[in-house]
């Protein structure tokens, strides 16, 4: 059984605060591969830390998902330079879409991006997400598109980005690309992807089947919103959060380290 290491010499409630978010990260970035939704050293998971700067942690770039530990995530400012010490880099397409969201957005704590063979299904379709799934109902009006443009890695994309993605929207698809969620809590931005992950792998399967859809009224789409969000996004996503968070720690504990 592995166990957890202090990650500097400092004491106090922000480097206690960093630690607990270390852990919760690796630990994320293990379930997406229990999950199958990782892409061997592509796409991210981050998290801001707590204090000055807005400073986020990120993957190692050149390490899989089931290699990423508490410990060896990376601490980078909204410009992309290292803080403290690393001996791995980091994926500058990342550090573009991830920076901009973190300095832009406040309430988008921990933001997530993947490239699932659903989730680029859905991106490449030219209605987008079908919102007649029970999954894809809770997110009535909380996606936003956009455009490709290449491989995220100019900085001159930042400003399009943020506002396709907008002030309140939770789930932005990457159009041709992906999809990216934001939320409060790591738990709460794993929540959004995972309700679009299920809707667009049941998207996928309908477009295997014949005869036409039972569509959701525009008013059941809003009642699964308010349902939702009345009682209590927070507390459904880090009771799921943390039942995945003891499988994987059950399955291998080194992302503690």
């Amino acid at each position: 059984m592995s166990t957890a290491t202090p990650l500097a010499s400092d004491d106090g409630p922000a480097l206690d605060e960093e630690r607990r978010l270390r852990v919760e990260l690796a630990g994320c970035y293990r379930i997406f591969d229990h999950l199958g939704w990782s892409e061997v050293i592509m796409n991210h998971i981050t998290v801001r830390v707590p204090g000055e700067g807005h400073h986020f942690l990120i993957n190692p770039y050149g390490l899989r998902y089931d290699e990423v530990t508490a410990s060896n995530l990376v601490k980078i400012d909204t410009e992309g330079n290292v803080v403290g010490r690393s001996e791995w880099p980091v994926n500058p397409a990342g550090f573009i879409i991830h920076s901009a969201i973190h300095s832009s957005r406040e309430d988008a704590i921990c933001v997530m991006h993947t490239h699932t063979t659903e989730a680029q299904a859905v991106s490449v379709k030219r209605g987008g997400l079908n919102h007649n799934s029970f999954y894809a109902a809770q997110l009535h009006g909380r996606v936003g598109y956009h455009t490709f443009e290449g491989v995220t890695v100019h900085d001159e994309e930042k400003p399009r980005l943020l506002a396709s993605l907008g002030r309140a929207n939770t789930v932005l698809v990457m159009r041709n690309h992906g999809v990216l969620t934001v939320g409060r809590s790591i738990a709460e931005a794993f929540w959004n992807m995972w309700r679009f992950q299920r809707a667009a792998e049941v998207q996928a399967a309908l477009a295997g089947m014949e005869g036409p859809d039972v569509e959701v009224p525009e008013a059941v789409r809003r009642d699964c919103v308010a349902v939702g969000d009345n009682y209590g996004p927070s507390s459904v996503a880090e009771t799921i959060f943390r039942a995945l968070l003891r499988k994987v720690r059950r399955l291998d504990p080194s992302f503690e380290d």
